[in-house]
């Protein structure tokens, strides 16, 4: 690939994205708008059949825009690592999760670097979006991407710009301030020149390291403060006082408070994860960051307290049948990594009641090895359920339906609110005040 001098901008608009999962796909598409032909990388051949075949896995992408990136020759999808040798800019978005003991586990990460080294060109753009922790650019990835005769900032680049995609969030990506750095000056330029095309913002900062932890930051921050709200909202279920109401009024004030707002706990594979590697780190370096140990068993018993308030709802009920409406780790979106609600839905399958669910973007789920089918949110399946609970809102939920004609309601996302007081309805925060 060629590089002008001048101004570093590109003369070839060619990108691999190796990993196309929540991250790679969305940002594949964006770069296919800007003007750019993506090589898309991908280790799952069934995943890479379903794509070339126009087929999404992510809800928030249209089909549509899918093939026609395929059909007109924009995108290509492929188990091949030998293409990105014809390519300017490769960008890495593969998984990086914590193990069960809580240490990172990078494995498809140095993969995708030992891959991209035996086909890696000279100045070619090397770019890491995973989150991980500060200094993995420098320790992990440059070791395996740089030879001898081969160094990062002459012969090629290497730099970090952390991913910031919401699944389910309307925000268009190329609005989202892009935070850059790299290993070298040259590194970072070659990053923040290419990234200013493509985002409306780039924020360009001093070392990689720094750009690492901006995102675990970022995370770790809504993870105490949505934490810290669904204890709060245990304590206006004490003292029956609505942990909503209390919330929207303090939001009135017009600076020094961020609205949160309580639910089941937190899922996913983003905010439950990125602040265990600060945890992590912060023990590498002889420190205990307890504040975010003590945050992490707080939201994992959480779903123990939904599940015993679901307990003392049914004790006197002869029907055990509940209704589930909801079991993604957040709403709008296909997503079931690290979901709260579908832990819930396990654990009160092994308390033996008669569990169903609806969601519209699972159509089944497999728990304690048996399938389970999304079933129609009818009338008839309503009031056939002792109890409908509510916990993830999705956009459509049919919440007049829900609460004209369920038996008894336990909403743990106060989206029931904006009805009349019901005395069938009970909420995870104090009692409606709507």
């Amino acid at each position: 690939m060629k590089f002008k001098n001048v101004d570093n901008t590109y003369e070839s608009k060619s990108v691999a994205v190796i990993g196309l999962g929540y991250v790679g796909l969305p940002l594949s598409l964006l770069l296919i708008r800007k003007g750019f032909k993506v090589t898309g990388i991908e280790n799952n051949p069934a995943k890479v059949n379903s794509l070339n075949e126009g087929y999404s896995h992510i809800a928030d992408i249209d089909n549509r825009e899918l093939i026609e990136a395929i059909q007109s020759g924009k995108l290509c999808v492929t188990t091949d690592y030998k293409k990105i040798k014809n390519v300017g800019v490769i960008i890495i978005c593969v998984p990086t999760p914590i193990t069960l003991e809580g240490k990172p586990d990078l494995t498809s990460l140095e993969q995708a670097c030992l891959s991209i080294s035996a086909h890696l060109q000279k100045g070619q753009l090397v770019v890491l979006e995973s989150s991980t922790y500060p200094s993995t650019t420098n320790t992990v990835v440059l070791p395996l991407l740089e030879k001898e005769d081969f160094k990062a900032g002459k012969e090629f680049f290497l730099s970090y710009s952390p991913e910031r995609i919401d699944p389910g969030n309307a925000v268009q990506l190329e609005v989202i301030p892009k935070i850059v750095s790299g290993v070298t000056s040259e590194c970072k330029n070659r990053i923040a020149n290419l990234y200013s095309t493509i985002f409306s913002k780039v924020i360009t900062l001093s070392s990689t390291e720094a750009a690492e932890i901006t995102k675990l930051l970022e995370n770790s921050y809504r993870f105490i403060n949505i934490t810290f709200i669904n204890q709060f909202a245990m304590l206006c279920d004490k003292l029956n006082i609505s942990a909503k109401e209390v919330i929207d009024a303090a939001s009135t004030k017009p600076f020094g408070f961020q609205p949160f707002y309580p639910g089941p706990g937190i899922g996913g594979h983003c905010i439950p994860v990125d602040p265990m590697y600060l945890s992590w780190l912060s023990k590498q370096k002889g420190f205990s960051f307890d504040l975010l140990q003590l945050t992490k068993e707080i939201n994992d018993n959480i779903s123990s307290y939904i599940i015993n308030k679901i307990i003392d709802f049914t004790t006197q009920m002869e029907n055990k049948e509940i209704l589930i409406y909801g079991i993604t780790y957040k709403k709008d979106v296909g997503d079931i990594r690290e979901s709260v609600p579908l832990k819930i839905m396990e654990s009160l399958n092994n308390l033996k009641f008669e569990v169903s669910y609806h969601d519209p973007y699972i159509s089944s789920v497999t728990i304690n090895n048996q399938t389970l089918h999304s079933i129609p949110i009818t009338v008839e399946n309503i009031k056939k359920a002792s109890i409908v609970v509510i916990l993830t809102d999705h956009s459509c939920i049919p919440l007049e339906t829900i609460v004209n004609h369920a038996n008894l309601i336990y909403d743990t996302r106060n989206v029931t609110n904006k009805f009349d007081f019901k005395e069938n309805i009970y909420y995870f925060g104090g009692k409606n005040y709507g």
